[in-house]
This record gives C-alpha cells, sequence and structure tokens, in this order.
C-alpha cells in the first residue's frame, strides 16, 4: 500500500495558500479534518470543496483515521470527468467571487463546450433498449426496479456512458445478468 500523504489546514486561507502552491505539481493530498466533537478547527468541507475547483481539483473518497479525525482524497480534475450540478453551482458561485484559477477555469469551460454535465436523478430514465433487454428476462426487469433510485442512477449512467455502440451493448448484458443476479451495481 502507498504512503497517503496527509495535510492539515485550520482554515480555508491556509488550504487555498497549499493549492496555489501545489496544485500544478502534486497528483494527490489527503486533507485531514478534525470530527466537531473535537472543537479543533480544521476547513469545512463546503470550503475546502470550493476551493478545490478553482484550480481544477476534485474531492473523492473519505476515510477514517483516528476517534478525532478524517481524511478526504483531493485530486486534478480528470479532464474528461462529468460535472456534477453541485461543482458548477460552486464554480459559478467561485467566479462571482473573483476566486477561480486559469486551469479550473479552462477545466469548467472545456467541460461545459463537450457537454460533460453528469445526469440529475429528477431527469434520469430508463433507456429503451436497457429496458427492453431488462424485460425479456422478467427477474432482471423485476429485480432492477427494486434498485434504491441512486443505484438505478448509477447503473444508467455506466450504460449512457459508453463512447461505442458494441461498448452500450455489451454494457446492457451485463446489465442484464448483473440484474438477474440481483446484484446492485452491474459494473463489477
Amino acid at each position: 500500500m502507498t504512503k497517503k500523504e496527509l495535510l492539515y489546514v485550520e482554515n480555508r486561507e491556509k488550504w487555498r495558500r497549499w493549492l496555489a502552491a501545489n496544485s500544478k505539481t502534486k497528483k494527490e493530498i489527503w486533507l485531514i479534518y478534525y470530527k466537531k466533537h473535537t472543537g479543533k478547527p480544521s476547513v469545512p468541507y463546503e470550503d475546502a470543496v470550493q476551493e478545490a475547483v478553482c484550480f481544477g481539483w476534485i474531492d473523492s473518497t473519505v476515510n477514517k483515521l483516528d476517534e478525532e479525525r478524517f481524511i478526504q482524497r483531493y485530486t486534478p480534475r480528470n479532464p474528461k470527468s462529468l460535472w456534477s450540478q453541485s461543482n458548477i453551482t460552486r464554480v459559478k458561485k467561485m467566479l462571482k467571487a473573483g476566486k477561480m484559477q486559469l486551469l479550473g477555469l479552462k477545466l469548467y469551460h472545456d467541460a461545459m463546450a463537450k457537454g460533460q454535465i453528469a445526469p440529475t436523478i429528477g431527469k434520469l430514465q430508463v433507456p429503451k433498449d436497457l429496458e427492453s433487454a431488462l424485460k425479456k428476462v422478467p427477474i432482471a426487469w423485476k429485480n432492477f426496479n427494486n434498485l434504491s433510485q441512486s443505484n438505478k442512477t448509477l447503473n444508467i449512467y455506466w450504460i449512457e456512458s459508453a463512447k461505442r455502440p458494441e461498448t452500450r451493448k455489451a454494457r446492457i448484458e451485463k446489465a442484464v445478468i448483473g440484474a438477474s443476479q440481483n446484484k446492485k451495481l452491474f459494473n463489477m
């Protein structure tokens, strides 16, 4: 297992200074947060993510460090990744505040120009080809419909994100098998 590089900053300003100095050269950092009950200062999550998007970084995995602290992984954003509505909103807020940096702004504008926006649960519908394939195996259709909304969304996104028709077809076949076996996520 590789050693994680940990960083503790007491406030938003120190986190921003770290990003300004390191965002172009580092591949990841694990930001330390103190749990509220400790009373020790930590940069609030929302502040940390807002600053990260300014520099083209994104948050991901959270791990427990000990009884008082947890850590969250931050990495440079993949230029091909989709943007969630919450991160789009954060960028707009940081633009208004005049805090967006060149790389963060470029990643955002490139993604918007390419339509790299993650689907929202409210708009997401079961694609006709997936629905047709699932209905051919009644237990698969039943199990799919019993999935939580978030698992349905993840599975549909996995299928919708296929770049080639043959990849999409293979994913749909895998989805039918996964649903038949009552799996929650079909890309496993």
